[in-house]
This record gives structure tokens, sequence and C-alpha cells, in this order.
């Protein structure tokens, strides 16, 4: 459990909740943490069945390959990657604005060199940024119990920082501040919702480490529910102290909470804040390069990218070429990109990802191949496309301004006829210790929920998240497949001496 609110917490809640309150959902900012807590519930509770059936390092790559094949995994792959980068960088980022926030809190942006030429987005360069993504990284690459042992001391520290926000935020809290409460509507609070999702994500990086775990059974259903739902209630209540303290308007977009406290009089606290959110990225970091590390490196284990990621350093006993591969690429992007750039990016690779996951936990219980019936097979396949297509028809719905209750109500009852005809069907696979309950309601909800906020997102978003996959696809055609070919075919003495090496 402390594993997982070391590497959520400070995330996203630090980074993103200043801009997203300040540009779309104003307010309801605490409605767009809620929603998006309980859509990462779900995605926790596919992780963690995957998790104890398949304890294996690679988290959800390992387990879109066994359910879906290795071109959805290796499409996760990349997404897994990009994610990475991404997060690493918008951490670096939102690290170097805190950090001058102490020094300057008018000008969060001081310390970066601006270059006109360049396009908004990508002209205020951040060399802090890259110094703090070397050093954080370089103390994961260190060792796992070193890393472990100072993220456990760092979150007490957290939670008490987190519980002072909280009680000051209260005790200056104006409901003036509250109106209005929809500044952009319904819509504003889905935009914000896709985007903070940031804010929940780490704990899959948490789940690659069930190979390491001594009881992953009972440890990591326990791990990640548990903490999942203490840090819905936690954000929730920090995102309300934050609007109720200080207008949303006025809220500083890139260090939101230690320039609020400056605004109220306290500047003491500005500084108290500020380390505190400056801890939770470091060690945001510190764990999520633990987990970029072992995903690079099971993806490398396969052959979709060069093996020599797979290595692991004898001394340190971690993946060292992995953590440095998306060590120096994060950096790079970090450099030159804006938070809002990388923001959007990040939540369609992870809102992605977790859709994908549900889907493989669907096939997971009822279709085994060459073992379910033609009829079953049928059946399930339909009704998955049905979910699938019932879900983006909603989405469709509302993004393009239809607000009568009819389209709605229909493509809900599609949705509930295609779960329903998968519920029918025999489950060939239940697990022996823990499972996602009320399957298949629960995956299929979590399929609508991951599609919708995706819709939510904007049309560059889209646009540069295309470009990547597209670069993605052309790898894999042109080299991925092949070498996987290679290694799913060739000799078994061979397997056996390169796993030995």
């Amino acid at each position: 459990m402390w594993m997982s609110f070391g590497s959520v917490v400070g995330s996203g809640i630090f980074v993103i909740t200043g801009q997203e309150a300040r540009d779309n959902a104003g307010p309801a900012i605490v409605l767009s943490y809620a929603l998006s807590g309980f859509s990462a519930l779900l995605s926790v509770f596919c992780y963690t069945e995957f998790a104890v059936e398949i304890p294996v390092a690679g988290g959800s790559f390992s387990y879109l390959r066994v359910e879906l094949g290795d071109f959805i995994a290796y499409l996760a792959a990349g997404n897994i990657l990009l994610e990475a980068i991404i997060g690493a960088a918008g951490l670096g980022r939102s690290w170097s604005s805190y950090f001058a926030s102490m020094i300057n809190s008018k000008n969060p942006d001081f310390m970066r060199i601006k270059i006109d030429s360049f396009a908004d987005g990508f002209n205020l360069l951040d060399p802090l940024a890259v110094v703090v993504l070397l050093v954080a990284n370089s103390i994961a690459m260190s060792g796992t119990k070193r890393t472990s042992f100072l993220n456990w001391i760092a979150s007490i520290a957290t939670a008490f920082i987190i519980a002072f926000i909280i009680v000051v935020g209260f005790i200056h809290f104006k409901s003036s501040n509250l109106v209005p409460y929809f500044p952009k509507g319904a819509e504003g609070v889905f935009v914000s919702a896709a985007v903070v999702y940031w804010a929940y994500t780490g704990f899959d990086m948490v789940a690659t480490m069930a190979e390491e775990t001594k009881n992953p059974s009972r440890d990591i259903p326990i791990g990640l529910v548990g903490s999942m739902s203490i840090i819905t209630v936690i954000y929730c209540l920090m995102a309300m102290a934050l609007t109720g303290m200080v207008k949303y308007t006025e809220i500083d977009p890139n260090a939101a909470f230690s320039v609020a406290f400056a605004q109220i009089g306290m500047n003491w606290a500005t500084y108290l804040v500020s380390i505190c959110a400056l801890k939770g990225m470091t060690t945001s970091l510190m764990v999520g390069s633990l987990g970029q590390g072992r995903y690079t490196t099971q993806i490398a284990r396969s052959h979709m990218i060069p093996p020599w990621f797979a290595r692991v350093h004898p001394k340190t006993g971690t993946p060292i070429n992995a953590t440095l591969l998306t060590t120096i690429l994060s950096a790079i992007v970090a450099f030159f990109s804006s938070l809002d750039v990388l923001s959007s990016v990040f939540s369609i690779c992870t809102l992605l990802i977790f859709m994908l996951l549900a889907v493989a936990l669907l096939v997971r219980r009822y279709y085994v191949k060459d073992v379910t019936s033609k009829n079953d097979s049928v059946t399930f396949f339909v009704s998955l496309f049905t979910i699938v297509g019932s879900s983006i028809g909603v989405t469709a719905l509302w993004n393009s301004g239809v607000r009568g209750w009819i389209g709605y109500v229909v493509a809900s009852v599609i949705w509930c006829s295609g779960t329903l005809g998968i519920s029918l069907l025999h489950k060939h696979r239940v697990p022996k210790v823990w499972g996602v309950p009320l399957v298949p309601w629960l995956p299929s909800l979590s399929i609508a929920m991951n599609v919708f906020l995706l819709g939510s997102l904007d049309y560059e978003a889209f646009l540069r998240f295309i470009i990547c996959s597209a670069v993605m696809i052309l790898y894999y055609l042109m080299i991925g497949v092949h070498a996987t070919y290679d290694v799913a075919h060739q000799n078994p003495k061979e397997t056996e001496a390169e796993e030995g090496r």
C-alpha cells in the first residue's frame, strides 16, 4: 500500500489540478477526480486479478500478450513506453515549476529558457527537469530495496503534509469561491476527468512488482484496491480545499497548491507545500522508474525491442539498460515539451491500455482457443463488439452535442444486452484465489468509462497519438514481427541458453 501511495500521490495531484481547475472544470474539479477515481478503481480490479493469476514482471504487456496476442501486446507495449516517457517528462517539468515557485511565486517559468522561434508548447526549454530525471532514475537504478525504503519514509512525510493542506484549506474555505461551480458545464468536468486520470497512474507500475512479492495473492489485491480507494478520497478533499481557498480563475496552473498558500497570506506554508510536492514527484519518479524498467525488460525479452535492454546488472539487480532508455528519452521530451501538451497524450495512452486490459479479462474468463464451442465463440465476440460499439455510440452522442435522453437510453440498453449476452456464457477460467467481482459487469463498465473519457480529449492530443502509433506500427511491421517470430520458432535449446545468459 505504501509503494502504491508513493508512486501515485505526486504523479498528478500536484501536477495537473491547477491547470484543469483553471481551464476546464473550475470548482467541479472535485467531481472530475471522483469520476476518474472510480474508473481507475475498476481498472485496478482487472490488474489485481491478472497480477495474482500471472505474477510475472511486465504488467499489462505480459497480460495482454497472453490473452490477446503479440500484435495487441506490441501496441500496448508501445503505449506503455510512451506513457512512461511522457509521464516522467511531465513530472520533471512540474518538479522544476514547484522549485521555481519557491524562489519566485509570481513566475514559475523564470528558470526556463524561452525560444520565440519554437512553437507554443515547445518553446520553454527546461534544463532543471533534465537534471531531476537523471538524478531520480539513478537512485532507482542503484537498487530496489533502497528505492522502496526511501519511498516508505517519504510517503509518511507526505501523509502529514497532505493532512495539513486539507485542514488549512478547509479553515480558509470560502463558499463564494465555488461560484460558478460548473463554469464550462458538464463538458468541462468530463474533459478534466480524462486529463486528471494522470493523477491515478502509477499503480500499474506497482503491479509489475508481483514477481518480487512474497505473497502476491494476498498483498497485491489489498495493496492496490485499498490504496486506490484511500487515494480517491484524498484527491477529492485536496481539490475541494484548493478551490475553496482560491477562486478558480486565480489558481496558478503550474504550482497550484504552493502559490495558493501565498495568495491567502501564508507564505511560510508555500515552502512546506512545495517541499512536499517535490518529494511526491521525486518518489513517483523513482517508483515509476522501477516499473518502467521492468516493463521494458519484459518487452525486450520478447525481442520486440533489442534484447540488450533485458539485461539485469549483476550488482544492483536492476535492469539498468532498460531504465537508461526511458530516462534519456523522457529527459529529451521534458527539455522541450510543456505540461499541457504532455498531459493529454499521456491520458490517451493510459486509458487505451486500461480499456484493453478489461477486454483481456473478459477474454480470459470466457474464451479459450480450441476449447470454447463455435456458438459460444460467436456469441462472445458479438457481445464484446456490442459493448465497445455502444460505448463509442454514447461517446459520439455526447461529443456531438446531443443531450436528449432517448439516444443515451438506447445505447445503454444495447450495452446491457451485450454484457448480459456474455454473462450467460460458461466461464472457462475461474480465479483460484482472488478475482474481479461481478464479472462481466465491472469489466464491461470499465470499457465504457475508458472509451467515454478517451472521447473527451481534444483533437490535437489524438493527432499526436496517431502519429506516434503510426511510427510504432511501422517499426513492428519492419522489425518487431520478424524478431518475435524468430524467437517463437527457434530451437528450444537455443532459447534455454539465451535465458541462461
